[in-house]
């Protein structure tokens, strides 16, 4: 926030963001002619769109009072975009330009009575943005001068010709140094102590009331060899202090912290343990070659200290990193599929052997699978220390994007020391100067609260350059990649690179290298993307680009990109001179899912990338299916329709590369990986600003999506369709979350700990609590059948536990690894040929398994469904029309059907393992039938061990885990969502909970919730008026059940949230609506639509013998009748005799779109608002008529079309579906519109 004074006087209080789409229009109206004259007529759009860094200045009102753009090469084509340095450098000498310092402005314009007082402001708010830079150049025709606002910053340099014009173009500069200069660093003295104690205090009293009011002049007068203290100083005033160390507790840190790639910050030593002993070795300790030798470690580090001196003396411009680039370890790869992951842990074991002998790994113990530790080996280190610390640091809020000013002089205090350390409280955020630092990956069994943040000197050279490669990189590029495992993947293409410049197909192939003091540090390889049209249609690439702005041949994919970690705050600086160098504007990055073997699906051309935290997650987009045959000419393309190829995409364009991330370190532990917690996660990481470093999944059998059941369409499971296997792919969850496979056994509240498998610790600030309900042994009531007991004659037996050992042929399924290991044992004992299968429940599950077992092969008269007694009138269908035929379909299959049945007995109450026979009782009388395997899927319940973890922590449990509206238990920092939980009955509705909602949409909820706390980008949540938090939250996303029933009907149902009510009871009641169905059950083309009292689709019941595209139809849940076409209207005059048929006309492929949401809420919008002077909105007509304000001669609707009519509304609504049709014609190309016909 700044304040600007007019000339006349007038004041403005105006702030700074970046340029916004919406800016456009106002920025259009403040160009003035002597603008175009000094940029050039430019399509603004497409600038932004091509820009580096484009900042809007507005007030308070948000009106638009400036706005400045920014590209990293010249305009006026006075250079090719790629060869500019040179012809800048011989323009004037004095001037050390080079990419990772300039900036080019194309582009600015303001409210001409502020103008010059904002074009300063922009320019201050660039050089704090970018740390980086140092000169901003100004390019205008020489006939043409700068105006009385420019001419204020800019001077003259000199003129240059232009390529495509015949004319020459005057240069001017903008200095750093002028604006928003470095800090001039000195040693502190006692005297600094009144000007540093405000800014102190100003953050924290504590150090003051610990060790008293003048701590920091005793702190500056104990300086010795040892400790030094230093202050940054502006104009004779001290505005930051930092406080230096060389004693540092490495044994500590080497018992926390994975040093070994930074050589443990030692020295190197003869006598140092690198590696474990051949005996260690032989039994599979991992990693072991990866430790790079430390041979010339010494002279390596010698001259790197000379050159960082030496560039010290010799540039002003040599302390200063850009702000946006945040360290942190590469990705978290879950442990059991990640073969990719080892290769950026081993590309940085070598930094460079030219640089320096520390190795890095990236990800050495970001996956961790308890509750083994994956190597229990920890390097020895002999060498003497070779780090200092940071002990105390603050600095003046205004100057806190210059702290990196201090490195040069800290270091050179320090002249026998290579790495400088600062450990903070890992809630900290992470300000500026350890954005510039590495973050050191802890081991799985550190409980430090603190995190490790390491520079070291080499990070300090600015002579960093990326160009094209040439033949004699490669052995440069050999040596940075030889630890790699697809090293060889990458020469390959270096080869092709430098032969052929394309690959063997032809498509074109560029390779790029980052070169320091004459050393390779760095290797990026790229091709471009030709498969950009299946890119749009699968992903949602367009939340991040104006798509019809670039070029087909300007999207780049990256196939390698291997940097030093000494320069890995160079990473976007690397991308963006990619970008400029290979004159692209996008990259693209495809994260490929591994089979179960570990193997990548994707040829091994991409290696793992270091870079991928400085990318963005593309969300992938729901998908129509399409009706092929039946469209014929009129189906969208191949490339559009085609099956899904499966990746996780990651993307950076030019936009991106100076745009920063703030990186949250707060450990939010998610235990159970059910699909409120997938959607939790999801929903975090898909947040593009936003880099949570710390996400961990507590999870029996970690991540799901594996397809361990291979493609096998049948499950013994049915599915809610939140998430299938090609869902979980396309997010690619492991990239970016921790993965603990144990089960969580305790909850210690104090020290914020989650004790895994009883013995293993996971520390958390935020624990969220996702295990949901499963399926539990049964207790057999334990009755002797010979007597001839019934249900009313035995004590139920529901409520208590079986604590006896399980049977080896007892199986719960409740995820997809119980399927696999009921499979397998079900094919290895011959079950599928002889042998009686009880499947016990009254669950929809029981269903799909019998259906399942029949597709295996069992014979139908060998399988026994038992039914227990149920615990409502309610069953797990709710429609007698699709029951019936379930019965029929069973007694056509032999399946025998057992109702109301308790079990008594396995074995007639002898050892139950294996069970032979089970023993059951009913209200007439017991039986016993032979059993060779026992699927038991009793009402679900919390487990017993989860419940005594809640228990134990003393968290209120009241059958289920008791959260409040905000999903709060009663720990602030524990929260609780989906069927585990229930509401507190202060809320008087124990009959809602989150078993009543789409679990998929409580995650996103759950996550919202959490954002509040994390993001500074969304408003201030506002206390809810008094009252509201008494109620219980609604949400309006559809319960979705669905599989492959007895008959092998395929079977989806998808109701709005309610209380559980039988469907006759619905029916009956005055305010039902109309329901429309097609086809008949037993032949399986049942079709049921019910339309509430407000003409809405509020439910759909399909049950039918040929797959149906279910993902279609869900969309048509909310929608209203007319929106399908007139349904009801067609239905009641016979024109919809089968509704299969009627949803896969062409018309309603645009329902089935996944941004046709978009466009109602767009047409919403358009009637809610007031287009028209002098005239109401459709929405205010509407609440006047329902107000009686209104006195009508018509029925209202008939008003209400009329006014739609005669005014600029349909042209409006009109408009907006045309233009819907027109961008998405590559997924609706079945759609005509004026112009095409």
């Amino acid at each position: 926030m700044s304040v600007l004074t007019s000339p006349r006087g007038k004041v403005e209080v105006v702030h700074c963001r970046r340029t916004e789409s919406q800016d456009i229009y106002c920025i259009k109206n403040l160009i003035r002619k002597f603008t175009q004259k000094l940029f050039g007529s430019l399509n603004i759009i497409y600038l932004l769109e091509k820009a580096n860094l484009a900042i809007t200045l507005h007030n308070d009102h948000e009106e638009i009072m400036a706005q400045a753009t920014f590209l990293d090469y010249p305009n006026w084509n006075v250079t090719k975009q790629d060869d500019w340095v040179s012809v800048f450098q011989e323009l004037d000498s004095e001037i050390p330009c080079t990419p990772l310092n300039t900036l080019f402005m194309h582009l600015f314009v303001a409210v001409d009575e502020y103008s010059v007082g904002c074009c300063k402001e922009i320019i201050r708010t660039v050089f704090k943005a970018v740390p980086d830079l140092h000169f901003i150049f100004l390019i205008v025709p020489s006939y043409m001068s700068l105006g009385s606002t420019l001419i204020t910053v800019f001077n003259q340099v000199g003129n240059i010709p232009s390529l495509v014009y015949d004319e020459d173009f005057t240069v001017h500069v903008c200095h750093r140094h002028s604006h928003y200069p470095q800090l001039y660093i000195r040693k502190a003295r006692v005297e600094d102590h009144d000007d540093l104690m405000p800014i102190f205090l100003h953050h924290d009293t504590i150090l003051k009331e610990t060790y008293g009011e003048y701590f920091l002049a005793e702190l500056i007068e104990a300086q010795d060899e040892e400790n030094h203290a230093v202050v940054c100083e502006v104009e004779g005033v001290a505005v930051g202090f930092m406080s230096l160390c060389s004693r540092v507790n490495l044994q500590l840190l080497h018992e926390c912290f994975d040093l070994g790639p930074f050589h443990g910050l030692c020295t190197p030593h003869p006598s140092d343990v690198l590696e474990p002993s051949p005996e260690l070795s032989a039994q599979g300790i991992p990693d072991t070659e990866l430790r790079s030798s430390s041979q010339d470690s010494q002279k390596i580090v010698k001259e790197l200290r000379e050159t960082a001196s030496m560039e010290a003396k010799e540039s002003t411009q040599g302390k200063v990193t850009e702000e946006a680039p945040k360290e942190d370890a590469l990705a978290p790869v879950q442990s059991e599929s990640s073969s990719e992951a080892e290769d950026t842990e081993q590309l940085s074991q070598d930094y460079s052997t030219e640089f320096t002998a520390y190795s890095v790994s990236n990800t050495s113990s970001a996956s961790i699978s308890l509750p083994k530790e994956t190597s229990s080996f920890r390097p020895i280190y002999r060498g003497a220390s070779a780090a200092f610390c940071i002990q105390l640091f603050c600095i003046d809020e205004k100057y806190e994007a210059r702290s990196l000013d201090f490195m040069n002089f800290v270091f050179s205090l320090f002249p026998d020391k290579d790495f400088c350390i600062i450990s903070l409280p890992h809630l900290t955020p992470e300000f500026v100067l350890v954005q510039n630092f590495v973050k050191i990956v802890p081991f799985n069994n550190c409980t430090l609260d603190q995190d490790l943040y390491v520079f070291h000197r080499a990070g300090l050279l600015k002579t960093i350059n990326i160009r094209l490669a040439t033949v004699s990189d490669s052995p440069g590029v050999e040596n940075l990649i030889s630890t790699l495992m697809l090293n060889r993947s990458i020469l390959e293409d270096l080869k092709k690179y430098n032969e052929a410049r394309r690959d063997p197909d032809g498509t074109p192939l560029q390779a790029f290298v980052a070169e320091v003091a004459g050393q390779v540090v760095g290797i990026a390889v790229i091709r471009n993307e030709m498969d950009i049209e299946y890119i749009r249609s699968h992903y949602n690439i367009e939340d991040f680009i104006y798509f019809s702005h670039h070029q087909r041949e300007e999207h780049g994919h990256l196939y390698h990109f291997a940097l030093n970690p000494i320069f890995r705050h160079y990473t976007k600086f690397f991308l963006k001179e990619i970008l400029r160098l290979g004159f692209k504007s996008c990259l693209y990055y495809p994260v490929y899912p591994q089979s179960t073997e570990g193997k990548v699906q994707s040829p091994s051309a991409h290696s793992l990338t270091s870079a991928l935290h400085f990318l963005v997650p593309v969300r992938p987009r729901r998908q129509i299916v399409y009706p092929l045959e039946k469209l014929g000419i009129n189906a969208p393309s191949k490339e559009v329709s085609k099956d899904p190829l499966g990746y996780a995409l990651n993307h950076t364009n030019r936009k991106l590369t100076l745009e920063p991330k703030i990186t949250v370190n707060a450990k939010i532990v998610v235990v159970g990986a059910s699909t409120v917690g997938i959607s939790f996660l999801e929903t975090l990481v898909f947040c593009s600003h936003l880099k949570f470093s710390n996400l961990t999944l507590i999870s029996t059998h970690g991540l799901p999506g594996k397809k361990l059941l291979g493609t096998e369409q049948r499950k013994f499971l049915a599915s809610d369709h939140c998430f299938n296997d090609k869902d979980h792919a396309l997010m690619s969850l492991c990239s970016w979350v921790n993965v603990v496979v144990g089960k969580m056994t305790a909850i210690d509240r104090a020290a914020k700990q989650v004790i895994v498998s009883r013995e293993d610790i996971v520390l958390y600030d935020h624990l969220i609590l996702c295990t949901g309900q499963q399926y539990q042994v049964p207790c057999p009531t334990g009755a002797d059948i010979s007597q001839h007991p019934t249900n009313r004659e035995v004590a139920h037996s529901g409520l208590r536990r079986y604590t006896g050992p399980v049977p080896c042929n007892h199986f719960t399924l409740n995820n997809e690894e119980d399927c696999l290991k009921a499979l397998t044992w079900i094919r290895n004992n011959s079950i599928t040929a002889e042998g009686n299968v009880i499947v016990y429940g009254n669950t929809i599950d029981t269903y799909t398994t019998v259906e399942t077992l029949l597709n295996l092969g069992v014979r139908g008269s060998y399988i026994h469904l038992v039914q227990h007694p149920p615990t409502s009138i309610i069953t797990c269908i709710n429609n007698y029309t699709v029951e019936g035929a379930l019965e029929d379909a069973l007694r056509a299959a032999g399946v025998t059907v057992y109702h109301d049945a308790l079990l008594a007995q396995w074995n007639d109450g002898l050892d139950p393992n294996p069970i032979r026979s089970a023993s059951f009782t009913t209200p007439t009388k017991p039986f016993k039938l032979p059993c060779s395997v026992f699927f038991s899927f009793c009402e679900k319940n919390v487990d017993y061990e989860t419940f005594k973890a809640f228990n134990d922590a003393c968290l209120v449990y009241d059958g289920r885990l008791v959260i409040d509206s905000n999903f709060h238990t009663n720990d602030i920092a524990i929260r609780a969502a989906g069927p585990l939980t229930k509401f507190s009955n202060r809320y008087y509705c124990n009959e809602w909970t989150h078993s009543s909602f789409n679990s998929k949409e409580i995650g996103f909820q759950l996550a919202a919730a959490m954002l509040n706390l994390f993001d500074p980008t969304l408003e201030p949540a506002t206390e809810p008026p008094a009252d509201l938090d008494r109620l219980i939250p609604m949400y309006k996303g559809a319960k979705i059940k669905g599989g492959i029933l007895p008959g092998s009907y395929h079977y989806l149902h998808v109701a709005k949230p309610a209380i559980p009510t039988p469907l006759e009871v619905q029916m009956a009641q005055p305010d039902f609506g109309s329901e429309i169905v097609t086809g008949n059950a037993r032949h399986g083309t049942y079709f049921r639509i019910h339309i509430n009292k407000y003409k809405m689709v509020e439910t759909i019941t399909c049950f039918s013998r040929a797959p149906f595209p279910a993902s279609n139809y869900i969309r048509l849940f909310g929608q209203h009748e007319q929106v399908l076409n007139n349904l009801c209207a067609r239905y009641e005059d016979g024109l919809v005799p089968d509704l299969y048929s009627y949803f896969t006309e062409p018309w309603c492929m645009a329902l089935f779109h996944d941004r046709f949401i978009d466009l109602r809420k767009e047409l919403r919008q358009i009637l809610s608002s007031k287009e028209e002077e002098n005239f109401p909105s459709i929405d205010e007509i509407a609440r006047q008529i329902e107000d009686e304000e209104i006195n009508l001669r018509e029925k209202p609707r008939k008003y209400l079309e009329r006014v739609f009519q005669e005014t600029i509304y349909k042209p409006l609504v009109k408009k907006s579906i045309l233009d819907f049709l027109r961008y998405n014609h590559y997924h609706l190309p079945m759609y005509a519109w004026p112009g095409i016909i």
